[in-house]
This record gives structure tokens, sequence and C-alpha cells, in this order.
């Protein structure tokens, strides 16, 4: 895949990756894995609009942040040495410092890898945000942020097919040209190298249809760019008992979305990607009516949208927060490069398998002319956003405060959701005014009793933050581990 497809994800990152798919772009509640009733600010955008209404907790009236990141690598199968693998190809992919390209045998070997491993990859980059909070006025919010989610999980002979394209064991026989000599070599699984460098095609005596191939098959791909906006305030109450309400939402321009399933009740497959993913369809984008290829140094959207937030909270005793948000309720339309997938015989391929281990890289090996899919254009799709709701409670004792969150999804097959209900527990200490440490819990979903960590530094009375934090501090010391990640913020001001 081009360059443009992670480098959202790895601006000025030369670590670990990290990441933060219910916390939002909040590396504040990373380390501690809850978030509903702990965020306060612009961070509230997308989680919990109502706790702007409880203001920022410095008695300062604007909050502004920028240069926040929260990335991450997630799988139920891969370890932390396969994950790592995979983050230093897509960071070389990204700067251009790739090797090689991988032989038949590297192929085999990634196919087999990925064969059945769930794989999940978070990006988020907040370009700016800011709030303004009064006791008088309530808080409103708004910020603008990138987002780049990814979900995959392959069978054999799509990861077959995927990686090793037209030498895939799918086939029965390849077509091999010498010169001017064609020849057909029957696939018996000891072919000469030199033979298999002259194969052009793949081919099967007994075709299966896309949909047999792919069954227990999926792929959810979403980049989009939010512009959040918020408002709350606390409605009633006083220091025995308060109620906060808060509205949001989102105006939502999308880079790229790719949606496969296939099981038992047949194949879903539709996509819009923007042209700097430098996709070749082939001839079918002659005759597509929403086919769109203009380039840019800012790669352009393929769909709009947008989403909206409501949320509740209330305050007891001064000690007790319990909140309950909806987020994302909506929809993007997109009407560029619009294709979906014909359930279709798939009896021959000619598309070289893939040059890396990069698994991202099989959007492209899915949709470019001579893979295992037949295209039709479209003139639009509507897509439901990945809404969620959030439930959460938290008590504060002073030196330290403890919660529990909640979130689940509405509709877990959409691009960019999160598939499976995850729940957390965990908070932080402060001993100190000017430090914060953070600890948690987080299961469900594809996470595997992950224990996020993290240390926030608080200047100034409030005026100057900094921190870092890790989803998983486990990572760090075994070799088993099923991810690796982190998070961080440099420039959060508040005044």
């Amino acid at each position: 895949m081009t360059r443009i497809l992670t480098l959202l994800a790895f601006i000025n990152i030369f670590i670990q990756p990290s990441f933060s798919q219910t916390q939002g772009i909040a590396y504040t509640a990373v380390g501690k894995g809850v978030a509903t009733t702990f965020l306060t600010d612009y961070h509230c955008l997308g989680v919990n609009s109502s706790g702007l209404g409880w203001g920022n907790g410095y008695n300062k009236k604007f909050t502004m942040g920028m240069s926040e990141f929260s990335l991450g690598l997630y799988s139920d199968n891969l370890d932390k040495e396969k994950l790592s693998k995979l983050y230093k190809t897509i960071r070389s992919d990204v700067f251009g410092s790739g090797s090689s390209k991988a032989d038949w045998q590297q192929q085999a070997a990634y196919a087999q890898d990925y064969l059945d491993a769930g794989i999940m990859f978070d990006a988020r980059y907040n370009w700016l945000g800011f709030s303004f909070q009064t006791e008088k006025f309530g808080g409103i919010a708004f910020s603008v942020q990138e987002h780049y989610n990814w979900y995959s999980k392959l069978n054999t002979n799509t990861t077959g097919l995927v990686f090793q394209g037209k030498l895939s064991d799918y086939f029965t026989q390849f077509t091999a040209v010498f010169g001017s000599d064609t020849t057909i070599v029957q696939n018996d699984h000891d072919i000469a190298a030199d033979t298999l460098a002259a194969v052009v095609a793949g081919t099967i005596s007994t075709p299966l249809n896309l949909s047999q191939i792919t069954n227990g098959s999926e792929v959810h791909f979403a980049w989009n760019r939010y512009y959040n906006f918020g408002y709350g305030k606390k409605l009633f109450g006083d220091s025995s008992f308060a109620i906060s309400a808060g509205i949001g939402g989102r105006f939502i321009q999308s880079m790229a979305m790719f949606n496969m399933k296939s099981d038992a009740d047949g194949l879903v497959f539709y996509s819009s990607l923007s042209p700097s993913f430098g996709i070749d369809y082939g001839a079918v984008a002659n005759v597509n009516p929403s086919t769109f290829t203009k380039t840019g140094g800012i790669p352009a959207a393929v769909g709009n949208g947008y989403g909206i937030d409501l949320s509740v909270s209330a305050m007891i005793a001064g000690h007790v927060k319990l909140a309950v948000a909806v987020n994302n309720v909506g929809s993007v339309t997109y009407d560029r490069n619009v294709y979906r997938v014909r359930d279709t015989l798939v009896g021959e391929v000619s598309l070289n398998g893939m040059d890396n281990y990069n698994i991202t890289n099989s959007v492209k090996q899915f949709l470019t002319e001579g893979g295992m899919v037949r295209l039709e254009g479209q003139e639009k799709i509507k897509i439901n956003n990945p809404a969620t709701i959030h439930i959460g409670g938290s008590y504060d004792f002073g030196i330290a405060t403890v919660g529990v969150d909640f979130v689940a999804p509405f509709n877990r097959e959409n691009p960019g959701g999160i598939n499976n209900f995850v729940y957390s527990v965990g908070g932080e200490i402060r001993p100190r005014p000017w430090i914060q440490i953070s600890a948690g819990y987080l299961g469900g979903g594809i996470y595997q009793h992950n224990v996020p960590i993290g240390i926030n530094f608080v200047l100034g009375k409030g005026t100057y933050e900094f921190g870092i934090a890790s989803r998983d501090a486990l990572s760090f010391f075994l070799k088993n581990a099923h991810s690796v990640s982190t998070a961080f913020g440099v420039a959060r001001f508040r005044f």
C-alpha cells in the first residue's frame, strides 16, 4: 500500500506503537484503561461530552492541546515478536526504507503467520483541541483528529491468495512462460525456483466461489478525519447530588473505507478509497460512475458524513461519578471510487503475492486488477458509523481516584469500530500535585488481560501538561504478549 496509507500513524514516531480504541485521543486515560468519568475539557469529545459540565479541575477557563498521539497493534494470536515485525515493516513502508521483496517461501511463511489471526491496528493524532469552561456557562469544546483503524482475520485460502497471489496453494496448476513457450505446470508443491519465477498465472480445475474461498474471513478498515464539537453543562444540583448533560457531534471526512465479511450468511464486500492509495482497478474504472482520479499533496476525501453524541453524568456526595454516553450515531456517504464485489468463481489469478509482512497492504491485493475479486462500480454507498455506548463510574478518594468502564458497539461489523464488548478497571494516584501515576486492567474484545500504565506531569498548577502511557505493561516483559503499545502528549496548556 502507498506510504500515505499509514503516514498519519507515524508522524514523528520512532518508538514502539500505541493504541487507543475506547479512550479516544486522551493519552491521560490510556494508562488507566478507563475514561468515561475521568476525562475533562476537549478530551471528553467522542467519549462523554457531559464531562465538560464539571470543569477541568484546575480553576482555569481555557484548555488547548496538540501533538497528541495514540497508536497500537493487537492480536489474539500473534505474539509480541511478530507484532513488532509487523510494526517495523509498516514503518519501513511509510519512510521508504523497505528491504528486498519477499520470495515465494517468505510469502508462504507470512500466510501461515496470519492464518486465523485477528489483527487490530488503531492510530489517532490530535491536530488541535480547544475548550472553554465556566461554572455558569458550562463547557464547549472543539477538536480536529485523524483516525485510522484496521481489523482483519483471514482463513487459509484467503491468506494464501493475498500473500502468495498466483502461486497460492489454492491453485492446481500454474501457467509458466519461458521465452516464446507457454507451459502448464501441475502444482505438486515441488517446483523448481526458476519455474516459479516464470509463472504468469495460477489456475484451478474446479474453481470455488469467492464466498466459499473467504468463508470465515473479514477485513474492516477506515481512515477518517473528525471535526469534533460538544457542549456540556451542569443542569442542577449541589454538593450532595448534581446532574450534568452533554451533546456533541462531528463532521466526518473519510479518506478510505474497506469492508469485507464472509460467513454462513453470505459475502459482504465493498470499498471506497482515495486515489492517493494508487489502486489499479483496471477497465472497470472506465464505467464506474463514481471514478475519481485527482491526486495532490493532501489525500482527497471520498466520503462525508456526521456523528451525534448524547451523554449524562451524575455527581454524588462530591466523590462518586456515574455516566452514560452514546457516541457517533450517524453515517458517512461515499461517492468516489465506490466498488462492490460480485460473488463469482475464482478460477485464475495473475497478480503477484505481497512484497512484505504488512497485512494492511492486503487492501491493494484484494482490489487490484488480476486478483481474486471481480468489481462492480457503484454511484454511492451509505455506511452507518461504528456507534458505541459508554457506561462508567468512579470514586475520588482525594489522593487517588478509581473507576470502571464498559464499552459496547452498536454495529460491530462496520469499519472503524470495536468488535466486541470491552471492560476495564483502573485509576490514578496523585502523590504530589504535579504528578499523576495511573494503572488498570483491560479485557474483552480482542484484548487479552492487558495491564495499562501511565505517568502524567502537570506543571504550574495545571498550566502545562505532558505524559506517556502504555496500553499493556506486560508487553515490556513477556515475550508471548499479544500487543505493543504506548501513547503520549507533549503540548497541553490551560489558562
